[in-house]
């Protein structure tokens, strides 16, 4: 049952980057490139979850791996709203 949530998770969030961009493509708001970039992280970071708990539970540790993905995600994210705001 977990494996299907981080499956879930990680389509969820390749839809809304989708979304994002296709948004960003009709009003080029920057914000929205930098929303779209930070939830390709994060469905990176769940697609590595998956790899990491499922395929790989004994052989690999990728937890650092997929933390620093996350970290670079939400930095993203964080840099676009500080650019956005000035």
């Amino acid at each position: 049952m977990a494996e299907l949530v981080y499956l879930l998770c990680a389509l969820t969030s390749a839809l809304c980057a989708a979304l994002l961009l296709r948004s960003y493509f009709h009003s080029r708001t920057p914000l929205l490139v930098w929303s779209s970039l930070a939830f390709v992280g994060l469905a990176l970071n769940n697609v590595l979850l998956f790899v990491d708990l499922v395929l790989l539970p004994s052989t690999v540790d990728l937890s650092l791996l997929r933390n620093s993905v996350a970290v670079a995600a939400l930095s993203l994210l964080v840099f676009g709203l500080i650019w956005d705001a000035e």
